[in-house]
């Protein structure tokens, strides 16, 4: 009987740009337009913040993630480089460092060298990669891939409360931003632990307390300048 295993960790490279996106997109968006309409700004001028709320937005999501990512890209790269170089002068030093790897690990002597050696022969840099300096495919930076899915899902994000206020009027736009964009972050919140394998009311919950005390706190702030600028 074929025995087969699924696993959720090929998906962390895009999940955590995706959910990230997405959660800033509709926290920031809601928030803003929150803060505005709160300061008794028209209709015609909460749109319009939204929109460059999105834009703005989308574009920083993109640059900084690509940025942060290629960082780590360009860290992984040297690290390689650096292990390729030791296992072309130095290759004995290699093997026993391998070995003790696995000794660590709780193999015994023997079987820690045999292991080491096999490895060696098949993929040294591979097994130094993975097993020295932590290195794993699955897990490895892409810088573009993470630059569009944060752009695009923050986008989308921040299109659901910006459409919310599309149809709301200035009177009652902020408890309805403040409402639907709640229910968008604990959907999101359960989808992305769904997705991870975690507890999906506990992904909801977080996502929606930290997304009501950001608008919270911006219409705290949209209140007070509004009052000051009457």
């Amino acid at each position: 009987m074929r025995h087969s295993e699924f696993h959720r960790s090929h998906r962390i490279g895009w999940l955590r740009a995706a959910v990230l996106g997405a959660n800033d997109g509709i926290v920031s968006t809601s928030s803003l337009i929150i803060g505005v309409a709160a300061a008794h700004a028209t209709h015609t001028t909460i749109l319009l913040t939204g929109v460059a709320g999105l834009v703005s937005g989308a574009m920083s999501m993109a640059a900084g993630e690509y940025v942060s990512v290629s960082s780590q890209s360009d860290t992984e790269a040297a690290d390689l480089a650096r292990e390729r170089l030791e296992l072309e002068t130095d290759h004995e030093s290699e093997l026993k460092e391998l070995k003790n790897i696995y000794i660590g690990r709780g193999l015994t002597v023997d079987l820690a060298q045999q292991v080491a050696v096999q490895l060696t022969e098949h993929d040294a840099l591979g097994a130094h990669a993975r097993d020295e300096l932590g290195i794993i495919e699955t897990m490895n930076a892409r810088p573009v891939q993470a630059a569009l899915a944060s752009a695009g899902t923050f986008a989308i994000g921040a299109a659901l409360p910006l459409l919310v206020a599309f149809i709301a009027s200035s009177t009652n736009v902020v408890p309805y931003i403040a409402g639907t964009s709640l229910a968008f972050l604990a959907l999101l919140g359960g989808l992305a632990a769904k997705a991870g394998g975690a507890n999906i009311w506990l992904g909801a919950s977080r996502v929606a307390f930290w997304g009501a005390l950001a608008m919270a706190a911006t219409a705290g702030v949209g209140s007070l300048f509004g009052v000051v600028a009457a």
